[in-house]
C-alpha cells in the first residue's frame, strides 16, 4: 500500500485537465478554491462543486493546498477576529464535505523565493535557482529595503554589488517582478500583476513586520493554533503546516518553520496530532544543517502530507532545483522512511488512509516549452517526477518486508 500519488491542480484555469490527471495515474488531487478571496469563508456548495468534479474522474480531493492564512492573522491586525472566524468556518465546511487535510503556511509576505525561473541545467532542461548574491542585490539595490545591508556580510554585499552593476535596468525590474509577482500571484500571493508599483506595496507589507521578530511570530502562530486546532479536531481535519522556502530569514522577515527546533517548538505549542506538518523535502533541503532523515524520524506521527523534490545545495547557500531523485538528498532513503511510517500506522491503528505525496515542482522539458504553465509546475517535468517516485515506491515496497531501517 504505497503513498497516495497526488498532483497539484490549479482549478479550471489550469492548462492540465482532470481527465489528463486520471490518464496519468494520479489518485488524489491537491487543489484549493482559488476564486475565493483570501480571508473569506469557503462555502460548502463551492467546496462540493470541486469535490464532485474531481470524484467524477475517479480521483479524490486529498489535500487543500492551501487555505491561505491572511497577513492580518500573521501580524494580529485589528481585523484578526473576523479573519479567524472565517478560517474556522472554512475548516468546518471542509470537514463536513469530507475534505480532511489542509496544507497551509505561516510565511510573512513572501511564500517562496527564486532569483532565476529559467535556470538551464546541463542536459538542457530548465529549472529554478536561488542565487544568494542575486537575491541580496534585489534586496539592497533594487528593492532598496531600509537598512537591508545590515543583514549581510561585507563579502556577500560586495558580490551583490557586482551582480547589480552588471544588470541592465530592465533586468533589475524583471528580477523584482519575478520575485514579487510572478512566483506569488498564482498561489494566493499578497500582490498580483494589477498593482501599479509592486515594489512600493511590497515594502509596505514588509514594514508591517518591523516590530515582529521570530519570538513574536511564533506567539502569533501559537495563537492561530489555539483558535484553529480545536475546530479542526471537531471537524476531523488535519492541519499540515508547510516549511518556509527557503528555510532561513530573508528580507529582514522572521522565518519560524525551517529546522528541527522549529518543529519541536510547534508540537509543544499545541500537542494535538491534528497539528501536523507538510514534509517538504525541497524546502527543508535548502538549509545545509537540516538532516531530513532525522526530521522524518522525529516528526513522523505528525506528517500529514508530503512534497518530494530534490535540490543541489551550493556552499554559499545558493541552490537550484535538480529534479526529484537526483540532488543533495538521498530520496530513496526518505521514501523508505515514509513508507515504513505508513506501514506502522496501518499495523498499529488499522488506518487505511494513505499519506498523500506529490511531485513538487519539476524540470521544464520537451513539450513544456510549447505550453504555458505556472513557474515550477510544468506538465512533462512533473510527470517525469511522478513516474520516478512511483517506481521508487514500488521497488521499496517490494523489498520492505525484508528490511528494517
Amino acid at each position: 500500500m504505497g503513498l497516495e500519488k497526488t498532483w497539484r491542480w490549479f482549478g479550471e484555469k489550469d492548462g492540465i485537465s482532470l481527465n489528463e490527471l486520471a490518464q496519468m495515474g494520479v489518485e488524489g488531487v491537491i487543489t484549493a478554491l482559488h476564486h475565493i478571496p483570501n480571508g473569506e469563508v469557503w462555502p460548502k456548495e463551492e467546496i462540493l462543486k470541486v469535490k464532485h468534479k474531481i470524484e467524477s474522474h475517479g480521483m479524490r480531493w486529498s489535500v487543500v493546498e492551501s487555505l491561505p492564512v491572511s497577513e492580518g492573522i500573521k501580524i494580529c491586525s485589528p481585523d484578526r477576529e473576523r479573519l479567524i472566524k472565517n478560517y474556522q468556518q472554512s475548516v468546518r465546511n471542509l470537514g463536513e464535505c469530507g475534505v480532511d487535510t489542509i496544507c497551509y503556511n505561516f510565511m510573512p509576505v513572501l511564500d517562496w523565493a527564486r532569483t532565476d525561473l529559467h535556470y538551464k541545467l546541463p542536459n538542457g532542461g530548465e529549472s529554478m535557482y536561488f542565487d544568494f548574491p542575486t537575491f541580496v542585490a534585489f534586496d539592497v539595490f533594487v528593492l532598496k529595503r531600509k537598512n537591508a545591508s545590515n543583514d549581510y556580510s561585507a563579502d556577500l554585499l560586495e558580490q551583490a554589488k557586482q551582480v547589480y552593476e552588471n544588470m541592465s535596468e530592465s533586468e533589475a525590474e524583471e528580477l523584482a517582478y519575478n520575485i514579487i509577482v510572478v512566483t506569488q500571484g498564482f498561489i494566493d500571493g499578497v500582490i498580483d500583476g494589477s498593482v501599479a508599483d509592486p515594489k512600493k506595496l511590497f515594502l509596505e507589507f514588509i514594514d508591517r513586520y518591523k516590530d515582529i521578530d521570530k519570538h513574536q511570530l511564533r506567539e502569533n502562530l501559537k495563537r492561530f493554533l489555539d483558535d484553529i486546532i480545536p475546530v479542526a479536531e471537531e471537524a476531523g481535519v488535519k492541519m499540515a503546516i508547510h516549511p518556509d522556502d527557503p528555510p532561513f530569514p530573508i528580507l529582514g522577515l522572521p522565518r519560524i518553520i525551517g529546522q528541527m527546533e522549529d518543529y519541536e517548538w510547534l508540537f509543544k505549542a499545541n500537542k494535538s496530532l491534528n497539528n501536523g506538518i507538510t514534509f517538504c523535502a525541497g524546502s527543508l533541503s535548502a538549509r545545509k544543517e537540516n538532516d531530513l532523515s532525522q526530521i522524518i524520524e522525529k516528526t513522523r506521527e505528525r506528517i500529514h502530507f508530503v512534497h518530494l523534490r530534490n535540490t543541489h545545495l551550493l556552499e554559499d547557500g545558493s541552490f537550484y532545483e535538480s529534479g526529484h531523485l537526483v540532488g543533495s538528498q538521498n530520496m530513496a532513503r526518505l521514501v523508505f522512511q515514509l513508507l515504513l511510517e505508513q506501514q506502522r500506522r496501518y499495523k498499529d491503528d488499522k488506518v487505511n488512509t494513505r499519506i498523500p505525496v506529490r511531485p513538487d515542482h519539476g524540470i521544464r522539458m520537451l513539450n513544456d516549452y510549447q505550453a504555458k504553465h505556472n513557474p515550477g509546475y510544468p506538465l512533462i517535468g512533473r510527470l517525469k517526477g511522478l513516474a520516478e517516485l512511483d517506481g521508487l515506491m514500488q521497488g521499496i515496497e517490494y523489498l520492505l518486508p525484508k528490511q528494517t531501517v
